[in-house]
């Protein structure tokens, strides 16, 4: 929870601040089950129910879905890996986010989502399956049967009724080091468009023990599979970047740098950048602008789970609309059970 922060959006109209409490800025709010079962030669039984929520109104989030973070169940073995079913997250949500910037899918604004699309995406009717870790090196798949919502049946002739999606990736940690490949696809089934969206990226980082430096880069080609800079507020009102769009294509770039500072404290620094290439069938005609955003945040531990936090971030050309500028300040406490 932030328990004071500024918060404020400038496009062609004059500013328009928001002050006050503000929950979710240094993680989103969540609650849940999570359980095992021992079945015996290194097998489980495992489950996840995960709700997030608004602290200020008690209000649900994820669409006021009951367990919209995560609602699965599944095996995992020692030898084999792990294959899990339900509403999850994607492959690079797992494990591209704490990788490509020193954020994760933390801090609001500054969160990976806001330059990598792919960094914060849950599918419904998901089963995915997560190799074991072999020498530091770990696969993953994924694959949804429809990405949003209870799955449809298909009638006769008519085109097929469900989004499909896929997820993959490979990454390598081993030490200091750590490394990720993924790809996301997502196919358009409701306006019969066909329109596939895809999204390549790659990320690695470096802990030097007293800092650790990130780097990201990724391709997403005929749309775009998260909100422009992830603000998650509907009042600022910016447009939304079209989530199937023929022909386009952005270059995402994110470089960043966490340092400790003392026993207990942690000072994160990043900068990211989505380079619309081609604008595509949605936006012809229309000239877009570089999206950059700059994040700055300092964490400092009270307790193993209690800690104490100050971020600030400042956004320019959000959504690719030139003008479009958002910058926020707060600080707040976070406690984890």
């Amino acid at each position: 929870m932030v328990v004071w922060a500024i918060q404020s959006s400038k496009t062609t109209q004059p500013a328009h601040p928001k002050r006050g409490g503000w929950d979710g800025a240094h993680s989103s709010n969540r609650w849940g089950l999570r359980g095992s079962e021992d079945l015996g030669d290194g097998l489980k039984a495992i489950f996840t129910l995960e709700s997030g929520y608004s602290l200020m109104n008690g209000t649900q989030a994820q669409g006021g879905r009951l367990y919209g973070r995560e609602a699965v169940l599944g095996l995992k073995s020692d030898a084999w890996g792990t294959i899990t079913l339900g509403r999850q997250g994607n492959i690079a949500y797992r494990w591209l986010a704490g990788v490509a910037t020193p954020f994760g899918n933390n801090f609001n604004q500054a969160r990976t989502a806001g330059t990598f699309s792919v960094a914060e995406v849950r599918y419904d009717n998901q089963i995915q399956y997560l190799t074991p870790s072999i020498s530091g090196f770990q696969a993953g798949i994924g694959y949804s049967f429809n990405a949003d919502g209870e799955q449809e049946f298909k009638q006769g002739d008519h085109n097929e009724p469900n989004v499909r999606a896929v997820t993959a990736g490979l990454r390598y940690s081993n030490g200091p080091v750590a490394a990720v490949l993924t790809y996301d696809q997502i196919k358009d089934a409701k306006t019969g468009t066909g329109v596939k969206a895809k999204s390549w990226n790659l990320a690695g980082s470096y802990d030097f023990e007293v800092a650790e430096v990130h780097l990201g880069f990724g391709i997403t080609d005929d749309g775009w599979f998260g909100t422009p800079s992830q603000l998650r507020n509907s009042e600022l009102g910016f447009g939304s970047i079209r989530a199937y769009n023929d022909g386009f294509r952005a270059n995402s770039y994110g470089v960043g740098l966490s340092a400790l500072v003392g026993a207990r404290g942690k000072l994160l620094a990043g900068w990211g950048m989505v380079d619309p290439r081609d604008n595509g069938a949605a936006y012809a005609g229309r000239d877009l602008k570089s999206q950059h955003i700059f994040g700055l945040a300092y964490t400092y531990k009270l307790s193993a789970r209690t800690n104490l936090y100050a971020q600030a971030a400042y956004g320019k050309n959000v959504a690719f609309v030139s003008g479009n500028k958002t910058q926020s300040i707060g600080v707040g406490l976070r406690h984890s059970f």
